[in-house]
């Protein structure tokens, strides 16, 4: 029973957080704390349950990076900017987890989620914002739209920093802030920019999780468990978005940022 269930959360976790560049851990974190009981027979320490998702997303990330590298859609240059910043601060975080009050937190990150979905909706009705960034760079999309997007050496490395320690204080993988900050900030194209999010979390999360290995908040015998099935859906979500054009792939973060940001609300809440 307990191995149908590593199997199925990190399938499930790595292809929609692969999809839409988060990583997976949104899904496996709240899977292994209040699913873990009833399948594994066991309570999962939230401390463990993002150590273990971290370690996860190594994997999920790899894969993932791996099949948008032969598409061409991962902006190295950029990736590699904002994980300055993103890798030390995912370890920091990762650090913080066991200090803070997560329940309190993960409500007004919910709201913050929320507020950024809103904008994600109000994409097309809200005028581009009139910066000439430093860095320029030219994208052509699989059915020939073409994109101009760029970004800023300041800018960037702010955006990796608050990503990263994000990212290490939950195992959610960074990309529930980089996907909609990439888009709407610096105007990345969907595809490059869930893409692009992948590559930095399979940086950011080797770091996060060597900090949580020391810590002792690693449970190996669960990565070996769920890694299996989270490759194949890092490969599986990569293919997906290939087959999605810029637009649907748009409203699919859409939609996913407004049903995530109202579970984390609801269990800030304690509705849930």
């Amino acid at each position: 029973m307990s191995f149908l269930f590593f199997t199925a959360v990190g399938l499930i976790a790595a292809t929609f957080g692969s999809l839409v560049g988060l990583g997976g851990g949104i899904i496996i974190v709240p899977a292994l704390v209040y699913l873990g009981p009833l399948f594994v027979g066991q309570t999962i320490s939230v401390s463990t349950a993002v150590g273990t998702s971290l370690a996860v997303l190594i994997f999920t990330a790899l894969s993932s990076t791996l099949a948008f590298l032969k598409q061409k859609r991962v902006d190295f240059r950029s990736g590699l900017l904002y994980f300055m910043t993103c890798g030390p601060a995912a370890m920091l975080g990762s650090y913080v987890t066991q200090f803070v009050d997560a329940q309190s937190f993960q409500l007004y990150f919910g709201f913050f989620m929320m507020f950024m979905a809103i904008l994600l909706i109000l994409r097309d009705h809200i005028k581009p914002i009139n910066v000439r960034w430093s860095v320029q760079r030219t994208y052509i999309d699989a059915s020939g739209q073409t994109f101009e997007y760029g970004y800023s050496l300041i800018p960037a490395l702010a955006i990796g920093s608050a990503v990263g320690f994000i990212s290490g204080l939950f195992g959610i993988g960074g990309g529930s802030l980089f996907v909609p900050a990439m888009v709407l900030l610096f105007r990345y194209p969907p595809h490059v920019a869930t893409a692009t999010s992948m590559f930095v979390i399979l940086l950011s999360s080797v770091m996060g999780t060597v900090t949580k290995l020391s810590l002792g908040e690693v449970d190996l015998w669960m990565v070996l468990c769920l890694a299996p099935t989270a490759v194949l859906g890092g490969w599986l979500g990569a293919q997906i978005a290939s087959r999605l054009s810029s637009k649907k792939l748009l409203w699919v973060l859409r939609i996913s940022f407004v049903l995530i940001a109202s579970k984390m609300i609801l269990e800030g809440l304690n509705i849930i």
